[in-house]
């Protein structure tokens, strides 16, 4: 068209993209007048510029005139084949419309009263459970007072079955387990927010608690095989009849239980390792059951060097004292700790607890190899300064000690081999006497009072 028509415009400047208004409007400015004219005449330019806006209008109408008729027939088509395109994506609207309303009504509609269905259900079997869960709890209180009843007699002249502690006991690790449950899904979860069961904690769980293991803290502080006292010094080993046998074995099951039960109930977690639990209420009572008979050993014989009169009664009794140690070392080693129900069963097996004992924590919080030597380095550790004591107060007391000095060594060696042999009702029923091994503890409690006198 361009050829047809020249024209004066130069349209290929107008259709560079680089095309700017502001450039072109300068250059025809300049090109009109001289720079250093003042004022500028900008009606040329202005001129120019609408003459140019004419001109490609002229052009614009007649090239619209010549093209009618094709551009009337191009309008035509695009106009009916766009009625024709509408035409056919109305019918898939419509088509697309009711496949939606069929799924609304088959699907959608559906889904939204089942996932009403499914909320009421997820609640109510979460009620069910917490119920379950509530339910269980209060049944395992009952069973939990009931076995206190047992353990305690419940009364003044029935007596308590011992046993009852362990079933106690486990009765309480799985009210624990019930109540201390934190996980998601786990059953007991949501426990806390129940008033009853907090009752049932603070009215029944806790008092209960308390009871067992003051009971069984007792049973161990009152833990004693050794007949010394009541056979005398001059017959140490007279085997006792059958009401003797049977108080022995009655006080070995009453300690078994008491131990089993300071075990269980020793704090522990899911978490722990089985080889790694330390049944801390059960090495507290032990140890506090050695250090009550280390202070009254010491505070007897300390009392005894000062009065050799009353030192073999005194020797006596101190044998008596580390004969139930010995008898207790042995009851330990013979229980073998029982399955935690707080443990993890994938934890349980050959290398967990099957495979230890009570007397081994025991030995390890001590750091030493048995018990009676234990005592006997104990004592003699504590007894050097309560001789020094004697011997700087002078008189009559360290006199005494002094001119006694070999009936005063005869009798402490004498205490140590007597004192560290098992109990007679004990001797034969697995281990031996024991007599001859404990030259070492005797040199020590020798050496105790005599290193003392020797300076």
């Amino acid at each position: 068209m361009a050829d047809e028509d020249p024209s004066y415009i130069d349209y290929e400047a107008f259709l560079d993209p680089s095309f700017s208004p502001t450039s072109f409007a300068n250059t025809l400015v300049l090109s009109t007048n001289n720079p250093s004219d003042t004022p500028l005449d900008l009606s040329t330019p202005l001129s120019r510029v609408l003459f140019d806006v004419q001109e490609i209008d002229t052009h614009i109408d007649t090239l619209t005139t010549k093209s009618a008729l094709p551009l009337l027939d191009h309008t035509r088509e695009q106009s009916e084949a766009g009625n024709r395109l509408v035409d056919g994506l109305e019918a898939q609207v419509a088509t697309l419309t009711d496949a939606y309303k069929t799924l609304e009504k088959e699907v959608i509609d559906r889904y939204e009263a089942a996932d009403q269905v499914r909320v009421a259900a997820e609640r109510l079997c979460a009620t069910l459970k917490l119920g379950r869960a509530v339910g269980r709890c209060l049944m395992l209180g009952r069973q939990l007072e009931a076995q206190v009843t047992e353990l305690t007699g419940g009364g003044i002249t029935r007596k308590g079955d011992h046993r009852a502690m362990v079933r106690a006991s486990n009765t309480l690790l799985g009210l624990r387990q019930l109540l201390e449950a934190s996980k998601p899904g786990e059953e007991g979860e949501g426990l806390e927010r129940v008033n009853v069961v907090n009752s049932l904690r603070s009215e029944v769980i806790s008092p209960s608690e308390l009871t067992v293991l003051s009971r069984a803290q007792q049973t161990v502080r009152e833990f004693s095989m050794s007949s010394l006292l009541a056979a005398g010094a001059s017959a140490p080993q007279a085997s006792g009849g059958t009401a003797t046998f049977a108080q022995t074995e009655d006080t070995k099951s009453r300690t078994t239980s008491a131990l089993l039960t300071l075990y269980l109930l020793s704090p522990a977690s899911r978490q722990t390792i089985p080889v790694n639990f330390a049944p801390k209420l059960l090495i507290s009572a032990l140890q506090e059951y050695l250090q009550t008979a280390l202070k009254s050993s010491l505070a007897a014989i300390s009392r005894s060097l000062a009065t050799l009169p009353t030192l073999d009664r005194t020797l006596l009794e101190i044998s008596a004292r580390c004969q139930n140690i010995v008898a207790l070392e042995a009851l330990l080693e013979s229980i073998k700790a029982p399955p935690h129900p707080l443990f993890d069963s994938a934890q349980k097996g050959a290398k967990g607890q099957t495979t230890m004992n009570f007397l081994q924590p025991l030995l390890q919080s001590l750091d030493t190899s048995s018990l009676p030597s234990y005592f006997w380095r104990s004592l003699a550790s504590a007894l050097s300064p309560r001789v020094q004591e004697i011997m700087n107060r002078g008189g009559v007391s360290s006199r005494t000690l002094r001119s006694n000095k070999d009936r005063v060594r005869d009798a402490l060696r004498e205490c140590v081999n007597r004192g560290s042999q098992l109990p007679a009702m004990v001797v034969g029923r697995g281990k031996g006497a024991m007599v001859g091994h404990w030259e070492r503890e005797a040199a020590v409690m020798v050496g105790a009072v005599f290193g003392v006198l020797g300076r």
